[in-house]
């Protein structure tokens, strides 16, 4: 699992576990909102999630980190519009419309998501695209677990996600960035692995919005922008399904989207990344392949020429 691969990160580069530590026994002891950030739910609801082994060796950014620095082009194009205007988006009540090759088509609300589901808390590495990188201590469940819920139909072979389209509470959707609504999309295979998650929370606590409520989809081993965030609809298909910015560029956005050293975007290296937290001269450290995830997923592409599949 996870939890087995060593940080190559130092000290240095993280927040002080006392810090950390002190941040927690203020959110249990009743933190306001502000101090949160925008959180989908009551402010320092505890999620309940159960402990893992995953990451237990890697040191979490902290949580001011994972709020304020995101991608969310829904709502600005700075990494610090979507903490500034994702508070506009409306979360209560939330669904999920699942369609396509499914024995169980409709609206499940997130009570119908949530239902029997245990929530784990996994420490996962994050990089983007952009050669930055984070470790996120996620709240969720496995993919898995909503698609079987669903019934996969023997003919699926992709599932395509959707992000919600609200021109009133995302402004960035009225700038022609990409095509809107936001698509991405996974093999069947990769959606089923086990380490694909949807994540309802951070540090055990109700998703923020900017990074994606009240949920959002996260494949630890590809790119972030393949982690799509608040989920609204969920297809399963038998063709490869469009996706937003494989659609913008295919050359610079494979479909794949895998971590690979090997493989670099046709404007930078991605050989090195940069961990977020560690300052404006944070040193560089190498980009790991499958973003350190090897040993779990590299089975799934046996054969692919992951420069050509990118």
């Amino acid at each position: 699992m996870a939890g087995r691969y060593q940080s190559d990160m130092t000290k240095d580069d993280v927040t002080p576990k006392h810090v950390w530590l002190n941040r927690r026994s203020l959110i249990a002891g009743g933190a306001s909102a502000l101090a949160l950030g925008s959180i989908a739910g009551p402010a320092a609801a505890s999620l309940g999630a159960v402990k893992t082994d995953y990451g237990a060796d890697l040191e979490p950014n902290s949580f001011d980190d994972i709020k304020s620095y995101n991608n969310f082009y829904e709502f600005g194009t700075d990494k610090s519009d979507p903490a500034r205007s994702a508070h506009m988006l409306t979360t209560e009540p939330w669904s999920i419309e699942i369609d396509g090759l499914v024995d169980n088509p409709g609206t499940y609300t997130m009570d119908d998501i949530l239902a029997g589901v245990t929530l784990e808390e996994r420490i996962y590495r994050f990089r983007c695209v952009e050669r930055w990188a984070m470790v996120v201590p996620w709240a969720g469940f496995e993919l898995a677990d909503l698609l079987n819920k669903a019934g996969v139909q023997s003919d699926a072979k992709y599932v395509a996600f959707e992000t919600a389209y609200r021109p009133d509470e995302m402004p960035g959707v009225r700038s022609p960035i990409i095509e809107w609504p936001y698509r991405e999309g996974l093999r069947l295979d990769e959606a089923m692995h086990p380490l694909t998650l949807m994540a309802t929370g951070i540090y055990d606590e109700p998703m923020p919005k900017q990074n994606g409520a009240p949920i959002r989809l996260v494949v630890p081993w590809k790119y972030g922008y393949k982690s799509i965030k608040s989920i609204v609809r969920i297809s399963l298909v038998e063709k490869q399904p469009p996706t937003a910015w494989n659609t913008y560029s295919a050359n610079e956005y494979g479909f794949y989207s895998n971590v690979n050293p090997n493989r670099d975007h046709p404007r930078w290296s991605q050989k090195y990344e940069r961990r977020i937290g560690g300052g404006l001269f944070a040193r560089q450290t190498e980009t790991l392949m499958f973003n350190g995830y090897e040993e779990e997923v590299a089975g799934l592409y046996d054969g692919m020429d992951l420069i050509e599949f990118h």
